[in-house]
């Protein structure tokens, strides 16, 4: 047999397997509107790729395969039973019939229906069974050489596998045998099909089945004006008149005689033959090129409503990180506990009263007063924990609750929520032990600056009054107090122990240290408090980041479908070219 594509069908194949793989990698994870749709739409083209476009290109020489399909009691088995002229499918007593599909072929064409071919998906099996995920394989002298005739399940089986699996067998059909019935011809499911072969060019013939002799007149006369107004006036339409079937469940010979010849004939001319299948084949590409395009803008929704829920979240938690450092550095944490303890350290009261004296006078002031107080310095770096840890909790829970709810506004957010598997409503459950751990670690940070910074005034007297710890806290005080543009001029209490605070610095380290170290520590802050809130972003961001949509894949898509057009057109260019 010949089994060697050309070179521009080799090209026409690579091309195809490539638009495959951008239709398998675009998928369509997130619930938005018209969403289901265009997955099926995917998932049809990636099936009609698989099962039908590539192993028709790579061996285009293979019979021509005939898909009979139609509606529940249309007479389908009944029909291939007695074109082949033997049983060789069951008819369908009970409703819906559930069994494999079932191919009829000459002995001397087994070989083009290996697994490797058309339907690769279903296993090969030469006996009866009721697992629709087997083709049936029946080689029957009777079958002539370059036909093969394939019995699908019903249309519109009530069994939603039985109808899946009929679309698919459709969909990798060269030529449709359609049947209908007198009772059905104008039912509603048989003509969704029938649209969808003339939008894609298909070879169609119609049989109008188990038709009373007084109504073939009339019913084939209808049809054929249905068929034209649709786009299949070429279409065949035969006529199988109501009739006894014998015991084998067969017609008699001359009922299908029509058909069979007809079916022959197309086995016997192979330019005939090629011209079905190529018939079919072109416009099986040329509608998975335009239908790619739909996919396209599906992928470009996805990826804009991914755009969509980053930026909420990011906007959430941005703002948390912000409100977070601002409000570490503008006075706000020098209140309540942190101001109580920290007016006992430095006894605030007396200080305050003095604060137009001269510096030097207040600086020793300062000396005497924290001189062997270490139990409140450490109260003090008690109260700056707990404050810090409970304004990261409050912002954290704040940018949890705002993600949430904008989240919930979309039905994309929606489902991604629902499958979280954590209340990202609120703060995760171990942010405050985390946040614990950071503000100690940011504490321990500011102690190894001082340490660091004093390292060659470790014996003088002002830094051996203050201690480490003691100059610790007051960094810690100056750094709230970082954006509060106090002045040595002002009354208010927390402004008053800031100032307090930097007072005691400079009488060691001097203004410029004091500055570094301030900026230093309120940085060490910020990165800190950025990582926890990072982290948190990141229960919604990972949401985002695992449904592996990319922003490029609609630009992929696309020029996979135009590839396959560019491909189409200079094929038919020549021919046009010749004809001129």
């Amino acid at each position: 047999m010949t089994d060697q594509p050309t070179a521009d069908a080799t090209r026409m194949i690579t091309a195809l397997v490539r638009l495959r793989q951008s239709l398998q990698d675009a998928e369509l994870p997130l619930e938005v509107p018209g969403v289901d749709a265009q997955r099926t739409a995917r998932q049809e083209m990636v099936d009609q790729l698989e099962d039908y476009v590539i192993p028709r290109l790579m061996t285009i020489d293979a019979p021509l395969l005939t898909v009979v399909g139609g509606s529940t009691g249309a007479g389908k088995s009944t029909l291939v039973n007695s074109l082949v002229g033997h049983r060789v499918t069951e008819p369908g007593v009970l409703r819906p019939t559930t069994r494999s599909p079932v191919l009829v072929h000459h002995p001397d064409d087994a070989e083009w229906f290996g697994q490797d071919r058309l339907l690769p998906d279903l296993e090969r099996v030469t006996h009866a069974t009721t697992d629709p995920a087997a083709l049936q394989l029946v080689p029957s002298l009777s079958m002539p050489a370059g036909l093969a005739i394939l019995d699908a399940p019903d249309i519109d089986s009530v069994e939603e596998r039985n109808r899946t699996l009929a679309a698919q067998l459709l969909a990798a059909a060269d030529l449709w045998l359609f049947v209908t019935s007198a009772a059905r011809y104008a039912d509603q499911v048989p003509w969704d099909f029938l649209r969808q072969a003339a939008e894609r060019s298909a070879a169609v013939a119609i049989v109008l089945d188990r038709t009373p002799a007084e109504a073939v007149q009339t019913v084939a006369t209808h049809l054929a004006r249905m068929l034209a107004s649709r786009g299949l006036k070429d279409s065949p339409l035969f006529t199988v008149h109501e009739g006894p079937v014998s015991d084998d469940g067969l017609l008699p010979a001359e009922s299908v005689s029509d058909i069979r010849g007809w079916l022959e004939s197309l086995a016997d001319d192979s330019e005939a033959r090629t011209a079905v299948v190529k018939q079919t084949l072109d416009g099986a590409i040329r509608t998975l090129a335009r239908r790619t395009h739909g996919v396209a803008d599906a992928a470009a929704e996805q990826a804009s409503a991914v755009r969509r829920l980053r930026e909420d979240s990011d906007k959430a938690y941005d703002a948390a990180i912000i409100a977070i450092t601002t409000a570490s550095a503008d006075g706000t944490l020098l209140r309540g506990e942190v101001l109580a303890r920290w007016q006992e350290f430095v006894g605030t009261g007396e200080l305050l009263k003095s604060l137009e004296n001269r510096v030097g006078w207040l600086r020793d002031r300062v000396v005497n007063a924290v001189k062997g107080k270490p139990q409140q310095a450490e109260r003090v770096t008690v109260a700056v924990e707990s404050g810090l840890e409970t304004l990261i909790m409050e912002h954290a829970e704040a940018a949890a609750e705002r993600a949430e709810a904008s989240w919930q506004s979309l039905a994309s957010g929606q489902a991604l929520l629902a499958t979280a598997g954590q209340d990202l409503g609120r703060a995760s459950r171990g942010l405050r032990r985390q946040a614990e751990r950071a503000v100690r670690d940011w504490q321990n940070d500011v102690l190894e600056m001082v340490r660091s910074e004093g390292a060659d005034k470790r014996t003088t007297a002002r830094f051996l009054a203050y201690g480490v710890n003691g100059l610790s806290v007051a960094l810690m005080v100056v750094v709230f107090s970082a954006t509060a543009g106090i002045t040595g001029a002002e009354v208010g209490i927390a402004g008053g122990s800031a100032v307090l605070g930097q007072k005691l610095l400079e009488a060691v380290f001097g203004d410029q240290a004091v500055r570094s170290l301030a900026e230093r520590s309120r940085r060490a802050l910020e990165v800190r408090v950025t990582a926890l809130l990072e982290a948190e972003r990141r229960r919604y961001t990972d949401l985002l980041d695992g449904l592996g949509i990319t922003a490029d894949t609609p630009e992929q898509l696309r020029a996979a479908s135009r590839r396959v057009d560019d491909l189409r057109f200079a094929a038919v260019q020549p021919r046009a070219e010749g004809h001129s």
